[in-house]
C-alpha cells in the first residue's frame, strides 16, 4: 500500500528548525492552499486549507534557511494522520470555530518563484528549460 500527496502552497509562517536527540536536523512550517469559487446563491466563496509540514535531514537545513513567511513551495509528502483518531487534527481557532489541520511528513520540498513573471506553469517551464510559449496539457 501507498499514499502520496502534492501540495503547492503559501508558508503561514517562518520556519522553525530543531534537532532530535541524535542530532538530526527536522524543520517545521505551515502551508496554506487557497481555492475560489462561486457557489449555487451565486456567491464567491474563498476557502483556505492548512497543512502542517515537516522535513528532516539536510533538506530540513534548506528549508529552514531560504523558505520565509509567503514563500511559495511544493510539497511532495505522505498524510501522518492524528495517532488518538486517524484523522486530520481538529483545534478550535481564536474565533471559535472548529478547524482541522492536515499534517504531512515531506519527502521532497522545492522552492518556487513567489510571483512577478507570469503563471506557475511558465516560470515552471522555463526553469525547465522548455519553450514560454508552450501550453501545459493539464
Amino acid at each position: 500500500m501507498f499514499q502520496q500527496i502534492t501540495i503547492v502552497g503559501y508558508l503561514g509562517r517562518d520556519p522553525e528548525m530543531r534537532f532530535t536527540p541524535n542530532g538530526q536536523a527536522v524543520t517545521s512550517f505551515s502551508l496554506a492552499t487557497n481555492r475560489s469559487y462561486t457557489n449555487n446563491a451565486g456567491q464567491k466563496v474563498d476557502e483556505t486549507t492548512w497543512f502542517r509540514i515537516s522535513v528532516w535531514g539536510a533538506q530540513a537545513e534548506s528549508c529552514n534557511q531560504y523558505l520565509k513567511k509567503g514563500s511559495v513551495a511544493l510539497v511532495v509528502g505522505r498524510l501522518r494522520p492524528d495517532p488518538q483518531s486517524g484523522n486530520p487534527r481538529i483545534y478550535t481557532r481564536n474565533d471559535g470555530t472548529p478547524g482541522a489541520s492536515f499534517e504531512v511528513n515531506a519527502l521532497n520540498v522545492r522552492f518556487l518563484p513567489s510571483g512577478g513573471t507570469g503563471s506557475y506553469q511558465q516560470d515552471m517551464g522555463d526553469e525547465a528549460g522548455g519553450p514560454e510559449d508552450e501550453e501545459i496539457p493539464f
